[in-house]
């Protein structure tokens, strides 16, 4: 059921996981959805949007999949399995086990399912080798092939990543054919072919129950492949696997942010005709009427970074202009000036100081003498090996650049073990004006006007730098332009879904002209919604939304709407999402005047988090808003992921004091609050 702009409407946002009925065993399953389909249309809710459903294995990062096609055998309903007649007894233990925990336990409860789906198909797996509709599905989705072929070597190596085994790191196509062939692992190839058949299954099934009740079922596509995946390891050409896509410095990340995962060879896509993607979105309109472009900012440029960087400082936008070494000689640089402003020089002086703070500290360890300073565990020992191991002197100076062999900072982190010097020498290797893109190209760094060799030039260097910067900026604009264009075009006439962006971070110029241009929905997160350029970077009111935009009042990597109300907001953050003076305290009643809000302004589509939806009942609000979160970007924590909504789709259904005030909240009937 494809969802239609044609009116406003409000929809749910929530991970399968969260979600809970009398059926399901400790974690959301696909079945789920229907139950869902009933709160929505008591509600009045005209869409259910959910976080990605691929498999991730045991990564609990929806975000972080194993296959661009392959389903989650965690949201798999064993109960209905039809070669689980003889097990149900085994069903309901599992579902005991884990029903009362507030947050599921991701590994353990995943394990389990395994064990118990490895079970049922050995029990029916005579029957299961010879069905033709378990044939007929893996022929109609080759991608399934590869996908169980590594899986297969995944857990033969330990579940190691594939550039940790000992063979088979680069297979061709004719490779894994020969592997799926092979009698010896032809049932265990078969087991994760048949789990994917079961999930598909009732996946649709369960997208067909809400298209029936008239709900909407709207889908997220991470723009992203995690490095350790069946399609990265299967089709590498389509992957640049020396470069790590992530995002630049900003005011929540000092040092930029390093995803860890391959960046696309679109040159490579475009002679296959973008198959891969093309594949994904018809994968993906067998579920959903709509779906969500994860960073749509990536189909135009990603921010790049060399593999053996840890932080995503010294990163460039790819595609991107760069500066020539000619056109810096053209400006008046020599090599030598080149290399001052493009590799970062290490003082000795600064150097013995920062290993003076670890040998003070008594942090120092000396497991091995770098000559007769280094045995006595002084500063300027400590500071000898670091450079007898990172560094090369210049001439005879009290200066150092950094060896050929140290290509990022993971090198670094490799190789000191003491923090003060740790830090020392990765401010060190950060520090410069231009990144080189090899050796006769550059890019500015983010911030090229902090780093120290900057006041070192002249007034002309400086301009004519500049003025180099400011040319490739505009450039690069122009080519961001039709790479987002010639890509999301390719994405839109893929599938008949409406496409919805993700376009947060510092948007270029070029971005709302091209979704505009091919009418795909922006978003809106109403307290990251301001005029950032005005004197006092004032919010945009909701009614002042672009019309073609999906409103957040939050997401699943920001804090709650309560939670950002008692623990993050100001007061005019209050008063702008109250709509005037607004109590310091958190009631439902808040919660329902700022959801009516926003569900009065202009955006097509108001998605609100489940959590804000429970918040308007002191019933099913948490006791500490703060345990609601869904995900705190750049942190590992058992917490992640993890989150279960405290009350059944059930209870809910039938509370109809809640579901009408629910309803009110996000009634988009009245006129746009201009």
């Amino acid at each position: 059921m494809r969802l239609s702009i044609d009116t406003r409407k409000s929809g749910i946002v929530v991970p399968l996981a969260a979600l809970r009925t009398a059926p399901s065993g400790g974690v959301g399953e696909y079945p789920d959805l229907a139950a869902l389909g009933e709160v929505c249309v008591r509600c009045g809710l005209s869409f259910v949007q959910l976080l990605p459903v691929n498999d991730t294995g045991f990564q609990s990062s929806p975000y972080s999949a194993l296959s661009a096609f392959a389903l989650h055998p965690l949201y798999l309903r064993p109960a209905d399995l039809p070669e689980a007649a003889g097990f149900q007894s085994e069903v309901r233990a599992l579902a005991a086990r884990f029903e009362g925990e507030r947050r599921f336990p991701y590994p353990d409860i995943l394990s389990a399912k395994l064990d118990l789906l490895r079970r049922v198909f050995e029990a029916s797996a005579p029957a299961i080798r010879e069905d033709p509709a378990l044939a007929a599905w893996i022929a109609a989705n080759p991608w399934v092939r590869e996908y169980a072929v590594f899986l297969g070597l995944k857990e033969e190596n330990g579940g190691k990543s594939w550039k940790d085994w000992p063979a088979r790191r680069d297979p061709s196509a004719e490779d894994i054919e020969a592997l799926w062939e092979e009698p010896g692992r032809r049932d265990g190839h078969l087991f994760h072919a048949w789990v994917q058949l079961r999930c598909e299954e009732q996946f649709l099934a369960a997208s067909r129950a809400l298209a029936d009740r008239g709900v909407a079922l709207k889908g997220d596509l991470p723009i992203l492949m995690n490095d350790d995946s069946a399609d990265v390891w299967a089709h590498r050409p389509w992957f640049r696997t020396d470069r790590i896509a992530g995002a630049p410095p900003d005011m929540f990340s000092e040092l930029g942010q390093n995803w860890g995962f391959p960046i696309y060879d679109w040159e490579a896509l475009a002679r296959e005709d973008y198959a891969f993607w093309t594949g994904r979105l018809r994968q993906a309109a067998k579920f959903y009427g709509a779906y969500r472009i994860d960073h749509v900012l990536g189909f135009f440029r990603i921010w790049s970074l060399p593999e053996r960087e840890e932080s995503g400082y010294l990163g460039a936008f790819e595609p991107g202009a760069s500066i020539s070494r000619t056109e810096l000689a053209a400006a008046g640089f020599s090599d030598d000036r080149i290399r001052w402003i493009s590799e970062p020089h290490v003082r000795e002086a600064a150097l013995v100081e920062a290993a003076g703070r670890d040998a003070a500290s008594g942090s120092a360890t000396e497991p091995g003498a770098a000559g007769a300073a280094a045995s006595a565990g002084t500063a300027e020992g400590i500071a000898a090996r670091a450079a007898e191991a990172l560094l090369d002197r210049i001439g005879s100076e009290p200066l150092f650049l950094f060896k050929r062999t140290v290509r990022g900072e993971k090198d670094i982190l490799a190789a000191v073990p003491t923090d003060a010097l740790r830090g020392f020498l990765l401010s060190a290797w950060r520090d410069r004006v231009l990144v080189p893109l090899g050796p006769d190209a550059f890019a500015p760094a983010w911030r090229h006007s902090a780093a120290s060799a900057w006041p070192s030039l002249s007034d002309a260097e400086r301009s004519a730098l500049e003025g180099r910067i400011r040319a490739k900026a505009a450039e690069s604009e122009r080519d961001w332009e039709e790479h987002g264009r010639r890509l999301l075009s390719i994405l839109k006439s893929a599938a008949e879904m409406l496409p919805c962006a993700e376009d947060l971070g510092a948007v270029p110029p070029c971005v709302p002209k091209v979704l505009e241009e091919l009418e795909i929905l922006g978003l809106r997160i109403p307290r990251w919604t301001r005029r950032w350029d005005e004197a006092g970077q004032p919010y945009v009111e909701p009614g002042e939304y672009p019309g073609l935009t999906v409103c957040a009042p939050s997401v699943h990597d920001t804090s709650t709407l309560r939670d950002w109300w008692e623990h993050e907001a100001g007061p005019g953050d209050r008063r702008a999402a109250y709509g005037g003076d607004a109590p310091e305290a958190w009631s439902p009643e808040v919660g329902f005047r700022v959801l009516s809000r926003f569900a009065g302004g202009a955006s097509v589509l108001l998605v609100v988090q489940l959590q804000d939806l429970l918040d308007l009942s002191p019933a099913y609000a948490s006791g500490d808003s703060r345990a609601d979160r869904v995900n705190v970007p750049g942190t590992i924590s058992g917490t992640n992921w993890t989150w279960r909504m405290p009350v059944s789709l059930e209870g809910l259904a039938a509370d109809p004091e809640w579901a009408g005030k629910v309803g009110r909240a996000v009634d988009r009937a009245s006129t746009p609050d201009r």
